[in-house]
């Protein structure tokens, strides 16, 4: 009996033995496995340091490029800064010089006609020589410079207005007073105080003027009684 069981004991031991054989390839595979796994997160490591300092690269890339064009940008703004200030500073010299100057024409002109003025009136009798031919002489001179003095300003876009007998216009006319004329229906200028005078389309001094009314009736008398 005691024999039967030790057969018996054998035989199950070596009925696990192949098992156990069979199971230790499938542990080895698991360890190689593992190894491989421990391999794949290294590289996977390696790979994201990798990409980081790619990252930090570019980042540094786009820092330099931003300063650059901030730069650029600062140094266009200044420029145009300083195109503006030059041009506020011309332009106010250019004023000045029109201010000063922009009437050189006119005065050119005028001066030739204060020449004759002066001939003239150099040319005026003394007291011991007042003959009529010495005063016509004189008038003569005056009018001539007077023509002269009247086409420089018409030539500069001065004209005088003259508005004796027109209707009265409030834009170029001062009515001074008011009188009653018969012949002119109310509102017209009968007569001109002073004249006025107009550069272009602007006016520089209103002509003052007398301007008509409505005459009086004389009141109706009734015949004496008899």
């Amino acid at each position: 009996m005691a024999d039967k069981k030790q057969d018996k004991a054998e035989d199950a031991a070596a009925a696990v033995d192949p098992e156990v054989q069979d199971a230790d390839p499938t542990t080895g595979d698991r360890v190689a496995e593992g190894e491989s796994a421990g391999e794949s997160t290294g590289e996977t490591s390696s790979d994201h340091a990798a990409d980081t300092a790619d990252a930090g690269s570019g980042d540094a890339d786009l820092f330099e490029t931003l300063v650059a064009e901030r730069d650029a940008l600062k140094d266009q703004l200044l420029r145009a800064l300083a195109d503006v200030e030059n041009m506020r500073r011309r332009t106010e010299r250019e004023l000045e010089t029109a201010r000063k100057y922009g009437h050189t024409g006119f005065a050119r002109d005028l001066v030739g006609a204060i020449d004759n003025l002066a001939l003239a009136l150099d040319a005026s009798p003394g007291e011991d020589d007042v003959s009529a031919e010495s005063v016509a002489a004189l008038v003569t001179g005056l009018e001539m410079s007077w023509t002269e003095i009247q086409s420089t300003m018409e030539r500069h876009g001065v004209k005088r207005i003259s508005p004796l007998g027109e209707k009265f216009d409030y834009n170029f006319h001062q009515a001074m007073f008011e009188m009653p004329h018969a012949d002119h229906p109310p509102g017209t200028v009968v007569e001109v105080v002073q004249h006025g005078y107009v550069l272009h389309d602007r006016l520089l001094r209103p002509a003052m003027v007398g301007v008509s009314k409505a005459a009086e009736e004389s009141p109706q008398t009734d015949p004496d009684p008899e």
